[in-house]
């Protein structure tokens, strides 16, 4: 499998985590403005990164959670058994939200919905039901089982970082891109926590020229 070929294996690593890196494989989030209620929750995507499993597998690749042996293993496994392959991709885009509407809610002071909170909770059973303690010299250590050739197991690393973030993480620090239709997630890890945007060279140029092209329009009115 060639995962340099997917649009989803360029795209930037700009969460800090690698459950927001995986937040963030869409192009952006635009606001539902036709819903009643004006909150995160409520959003359409813009430009799908993640369009089918092989594209998950590209995901992985992309941010080395595979090694390229073990991307076209899990290829061969998911054109031999697409039904599954497809519904794994399904709860793979069904988790992204559901930890996306998560760490909105958390940034704007809601509380996340049970059903969110039901689908991460059933990733991280599926996670932790292939982990075991092993020891490798002097030192203890978390690993998966059983892992080689199972389809899912893109998703247990994704939902183990989530459960990390949120219970171990310093919440305060969570962020989203400020840029229109961006929506991007990120950790701010600068000293004075004065990120605003997902990449200054893209959200924060843009917004950079539409603020001097405002200024501009004001003068010569």
């Amino acid at each position: 499998m060639n995962t340099e070929k997917r649009a989803v294996s360029a795209i930037k690593l700009i969460g800090g985590r690698l459950c927001l890196d995986f937040v963030n494989t869409i192009g952006g989030r635009r606001p539902d403005l036709s819903h009643a209620r004006k909150t995160a929750a409520f959003y359409t995507i813009r430009d799908e990164k993640l369009n089918d499993y092989p594209d998950l597998v590209a995901w992985a690749r992309r941010v080395e959670l595979l090694t390229e042996p073990e991307a076209r293993q899990l290829a061969v496994q998911a054109r031999r058994n697409e039904p599954e392959a497809s519904v794994i991709w399904k709860r793979a885009i069904q988790l992204r939200e559901s930890i996306y509407r998560i760490c909105t809610g958390r940034l704007s002071g809601e509380i996340p919905q049970a059903s969110d909170l039901e689908v991460l909770n059933r990733e991280l059973q599926a996670a932790f039901d292939r982990t075991k303690l092993s020891m490798e010299k002097s030192n203890f250590h978390w690993e998966w089982t059983n892992a080689t050739g199972s389809l899912e197991r893109i998703l247990w690393p994704i939902a183990d970082s989530a459960a990390a973030m949120l219970t171990e993480g310093d919440l305060t620090r969570l962020r989203q891109c400020s840029g229109d239709d961006c929506g991007w997630l990120f950790e701010d890890t600068t000293r004075n926590r004065s990120r605003h945007w997902c990449d200054m060279k893209d959200c924060g140029n843009t917004a950079k020229v539409r603020r001097f092209r405002s200024r501009n329009q004001k003068r010569h009115r």
